[in-house]
Order: structure tokens, then sequence, then C-alpha cells
């Protein structure tokens, strides 16, 4: 399976998820700003990295899990991509994690100011405790994600 979480940005909800589905980070803990800073992508992203999916590691099951920053595409990258995966007759391998319902407006306003505004020392603090209070809702999630994968769903798209 091919795992892509998916956000606005694709620097900070999708990445903290991928890394709490890959054990880069306890789901048990709050991270501190640090840890959050130490996985890669972490309000990180640049204009050039939108569309892109880049790859953030493989899983203890061989799923491997990616990143997306999608913009204001919303559902439509999605339907592409499901699209395309159906072309090349992969549909069933395929898994796309919607992020934003779990972003709150600390996250939005932080990484806004942090990455558009490029304002990193005023928006980076904002980002991260707008992360850090939105964590449990993100590993929440994570484990509904990793059930449907171990089950083994066809077709799934998780929002």
């Amino acid at each position: 399976m091919k795992i892509i979480y998916h956000c606005f940005g694709g620097s900070h909800s999708s990445v903290t998820a991928a890394a709490l589905h890959l054990g880069m980070l306890n789901k048990s803990g709050i991270p501190t700003n640090e840890q959050l800073l130490e996985i890669p992508y972490y309000d990180k992203t640049t204009d050039a990295d939108f569309g892109t999916i880049r790859y953030m590691g493989t899983d203890e099951f061989g799923n491997e899990v990616y990143v997306l920053g999608k913009k204001s595409m919303g559902n439509r990258y999605s339907q592409v991509l499901m699209g395309v995966a159906e072309i090349l007759g992969k549909r069933d391998q395929l898994v796309l994690v919607n992020c934003m319902d779990r972003v709150n407006w600390s996250m939005k306003i932080g990484g806004f100011t942090s990455r558009r505004l490029k304002l990193v020392l005023v928006g980076r603090p904002v980002v991260t405790w707008g992360t850090r209070q939105a964590f449990n809702q993100l590993v929440n999630l994570v484990e509904i994600t990793r059930i449907k994968v171990m089950r083994n769903n066809k077709n799934i798209q998780v929002t």
C-alpha cells in the first residue's frame, strides 16, 4: 500500500500524521516544539513543494508513507490521484488521508505566517503550539488509517 497524508501546505498536519504513522513521534505524549521541528519537512515547505508527493518512510508492514500539500485543490487533487491509480490498475493500493479537518486556527495562521509570509520567527511558535493542541486528533486520524489499512480495505479515502 501507498499511503498519502495530505493537507493544504504539506508542512504541518500531514507531516505530523505521517511521522506518527511511522513511529517518528510517540502517540502517547504530546511532542515538544523541538521534536516537531526534527520531523522531516515540518515547517520547511516552499512554493515549489506544492503538488509534490514526498516520501516520508515505510511502516512496519511495508506500506510506503508520503505527504502532499495541495493548496486549495481540495478533493479535486484526490480525485485525480485516484483516477491515475485506477488507470494503472493500482486503485486498491492507494490510501489518501485528508488531514484538513484536524487543522485548527493556530495551525492555519501560524503556517500561513511562517511559510507564505516567510515570517518564521513569528509563525513557527504559533503553528507548533497549534500542532501540539491538535496532536491527539492527529493521533486518532492515524489510528483510524492504520486499522483500515490493516483490514486491507480497498479504495479507501479517510476524511
